[in-house]
């Protein structure tokens, strides 16, 4: 059955604020008695959000494959039916996971165009960003571009080489296309690029399932 809108979205703003806080909390200092409030608040929501109905992804996802508006290519023009699928919970660039990242994406023609900036909770080194954040960023991208060439793949290799330092609160530029086909598999090359600077490729081979379903 499919939620109402203005329930996604109120699960959308939540997950905005939770991660937030996150960056809030990695990158500032509070007081004894704040942080103490800050865990009994976190303890007390956790506990609610538990009381409710559990989120089966897997459920989700197959009720959405198996729908008109997966035949019709609605995932890629309504945000609503990636939450109803579940995508949008998803641990990278999922908008309704408040761990996640927030990865904007366009389809072009030869491929996709993504943004992104990443936030005080994705430091690795002092400064910049964890090469492991990045590495995940490259293969939800690669994600992207599956369902853009309408493949059903998953990652068989993920090749990064980190150019330069990756920085943090700056505008990231992620652009990927597809090179290549061989039987199932699917080569893709991404560059992640800041202020004109390219910091970091990507090489991917995405194997599609050998009985992909409906």
């Amino acid at each position: 059955m499919r939620v109402a809108s203005d329930e996604l979205m109120a699960r959308l703003d939540a997950a905005a604020a939770l991660r937030d806080l996150n960056h809030a909390f990695i990158s500032h200092n509070r007081d004894l008695e704040g942080l103490r409030v800050l865990q009994q608040a976190a303890t007390r929501e956790a506990v609610a959000m538990r009381s409710g109905p559990p989120r089966d992804r897997a459920a989700m996802a197959q009720a959405y494959f198996e729908s008109d508006q997966h035949r019709r290519g609605a995932l890629r023009d309504s945000p609503d039916v990636a939450l109803v699928s579940g995508l949008e919970d998803r641990a990278v660039a999922g908008r309704a996971n408040p761990t996640a990242t927030v990865v904007d994406a366009q389809y072009v023609d030869d491929g996709v165009v993504a943004t992104v900036t990443l936030g005080p909770a994705c430091e690795g080194a002092p400064g910049r960003a964890h090469g492991g954040v990045v590495c995940a960023v490259f293969d939800d991208v690669t994600g992207m571009l599956t369902v853009r060439l309408e493949d059903t793949a998953f990652t068989g290799e993920l090749t990064v080489r980190y150019l330069a330092p990756v920085p943090l609160g700056e505008l990231l530029t992620i652009t990927a296309r597809l090179e290549g086909r061989e039987r199932r598999k699917r080569f893709i090359y991404e560059e992640m690029t800041t202020s004109g600077q390219v910091v970091a490729t990507c090489r991917a081979t995405c194997i599609t399932p050998a009985n992909p379903g409906p």
